[in-house]
């Protein structure tokens, strides 16, 4: 085998692993908002977890990148444990949706014939002013690229019957018996592991057979291997994620590893079982005594394609149907097994929904920022809440402590508006939908105005701190107005929430209840600092504690506009209009 021949072969495989991303890409954009709704119905019902899971799986054609979100969804709070691994067992079905596009279309169908036709049809479509045929142009770019990849691969492994010695090498790895299942299965594994994408090592191992390198008992075992390495991309994910994440991940990997063992100790009853269901399409039996493979486009090497589908199906399906009458018992061992940290009620202001792994599905991931986000507004409305006590408290110790608050959640702003932009920095660099782009261009604005008032929170505490060392005070009517503001600014704050959960929902219409808020705040500013001032012009005020409370009023005013605007953000990229 020449060097040019392997890089040719490389590059073959190369150019299937983008197809393949590029027609996910694609299908993700075309399909983001149904995917979303998809998503959004999500429920406790193992069943509808499962179908979820197979219907998300096939649309974009990778069962890793299916469970890397499922894990992110988990890390979120988006997805309960049970859910997640409803999903997950679905997403085990969905990616053989792939193995049989390919057994059927790069095979037997050999479509690669009119990948190049297509290609200018994809260039076309791309090439559109609208935005949703450019996704599609994508799709289908993807779509031949993929099936090109095949070929070149096919056509560039090298015939072993011209090398007799190094196919009996290859042959003398299945001729121990079981220990050669055991071999190629961890073949299989270890390829998967290597390429990161169980359909490529699907395809290879459908190449393998057709050009009669294996029998099929070893192919069948690679699947099964194959099943295995894919859990790795998960737990990849979950390594940086909190533990629920990990327990999602866990779970993919006792879901495949139950799976194989059960498929191990019947074997040859499976293969049997596969080879009935072939017979049936009028094709001689893969699993039979004897079979062979000789040509690919033969009887035998239809048979044998379409038994290694098969199988592959029917494992998952098989499987997933064994064990989802027991997601809550697997629910029980993953928790077992990985433990919920002693400090974890600790960690209360670490970013909950962003930080499990790779962007997977780039379509979805602005869930995930959005989520963050809301959880974003509720801290800071906690802050909120501090810089009311801190107004009205009297003893200096207790409002030391709630200054040092005031600031521990003005840094906390800050490190989170940080890690949610570096976030959207990533998924901004991804191939995204314009409405998608638009999106996560609001996003950005609204977690500029959550850290200021992050911001404001500090600043009212710094004012109330310079009062102090002048030795200045309020009264009981001062501290009153004070109050009377903040809860404006509260009920401003719980119009924004609503807001946000609104347009989480695709809900959201107008915005006059954030109008109504900010209008009563500023109402009420003018209308204290009015008579604040008319006060000291009549003497009874004094003027230094009344700079320091009209400083407090405008803060808080400040506070009113920043949270208008991200209604008026959300009303841009999210009302249904």
């Amino acid at each position: 085998m020449g060097i040019l021949q392997i890089f040719t072969l490389l590059g073959a495989l190369g150019m299937f692993l983008y197809g393949m991303n590029l027609m996910s890409s694609g299908l993700q954009k075309a399909s983001g908002n149904k995917l979303r709704e998809f998503l959004s119905a999500m429920t406790s019902n193992p069943f509808k977890g499962v179908m979820t899971g197979l219907g998300i799986t096939s649309v974009i054609q990778s069962s890793s990148a299916t469970t890397v979100m499922v894990v992110s969804f988990v890390n979120a709070g988006l997805l309960t444990l049970a859910q997640a691994i409803g999903v997950i067992m679905g997403a085990n079905i969905g990616t053989t949706v792939t193995a049989w596009l390919v057994s059927w279309l790069g095979f037997k169908a050999d479509i690669s014939i009119l990948a190049i036709p297509l290609m200018a049809l994809g260039f076309l479509f791309s090439n559109s002013k609208k935005n949703q045929r450019q996704n599609i142009g994508e799709l289908i770019v993807g779509f031949c690229l993929l099936f090109l990849g095949l070929s070149f691969m096919k056509e560039s492994v090298p015939d072993l019957n011209e090398t007799p010695q190094v196919l009996d090498f290859v042959k003398s790895w299945s001729s121990h018996g079981f220990g050669s299942v055991i071999i190629f299965q961890l073949f299989g594994t270890l390829l998967t592991l290597v390429l990161q994408s169980s359909s490529a090592t699907m395809a290879i191992t459908l190449i393998m057979l057709s050009m009669g390198w294996i029998p099929f008992d070893m192919a069948c075992a690679m699947v099964l291997g194959e099943n295995i390495g894919t859990t790795i991309t998960a737990n990849i994910a979950a390594a940086v994620g909190n533990t629920q994440a990990k327990r999602a991940a866990m779970s993919h990997t006792i879901f495949n590893l139950f799976g194989v063992a059960w498929a191990l100790l019947l074997f040859k009853p499976f293969l049997a079982l596969v080879g009935y269901l072939i017979e049936l399409f009028g094709l001689p039996n893969p699993a039979a005594d004897g079979f062979a493979v000789n040509n690919p486009v033969s009887a035998e090497g239809t048979a044998a394609l379409y038994g290694l589908s098969m199988l592959h199906t029917l494992f998952n399906t098989i499987n997933t149907f064994i064990l989802v009458w027991f997601v809550k018992y697997i629910e029980k061992v993953v928790v077992w097994i990985i433990k919920t940290p002693a400090n974890q009620d600790s960690e209360v202001f670490r970013l909950k929904y962003i930080s499990a792994g790779p962007v997977a599905t780039p379509e979805l991931a602005t869930e995930q920022a959005f989520n963050e986000i809301m959880h974003f507004a509720q801290i800071s409305r906690k802050g909120l809440g501090y810089a009311k006590q801190a107004v009205s408290e009297s003893d200096s110790g207790k409002f030391e402590t709630l200054r040092t608050k005031l600031v521990k959640y003005e840094e906390i702003s800050d490190k989170i508006e940080y890690e949610i932009a570096a976030f959207l920095n990533a998924v901004s660099m991804e191939d995204i939908s314009e409405e998608t782009s638009m999106r996560i261009k609001a996003m950005y604005k609204i977690i500029g105005e959550l850290e200021s008032l992050g911001d404001s929170g500090e600043a009212i505490s710094r004012i109330i701190s310079r009062r102090n060392i002048h030795n200045k005070s309020f009264d009981a009517t001062t501290i009153g107005n004070l109050e009377s503001i903040a809860d404006a600014v509260d009920a401003a704050y719980g119009a924004m929430l609503e807001n946000l959960e609104a347009a989480h929902a695709g809900t959201l219409g107008c915005i006059s209840n954030a109008y109504n808020a900010e209008n009563y705040i500023n109402e009420l500013r003018n209308s204290l600092r009015n008579a604040e001032i008319e006060a000291l012009e009549n003497g009874g005020k004094n003027y230094q504690a009344s700079v320091y409370y009209m400083d407090i009023l405008n803060e808080f005013e400040r506070m009113g506009d920043f949270i208008i605007n991200i209604s008026q953000d959300l009303e841009k990229a999210f009302a249904n209009k």
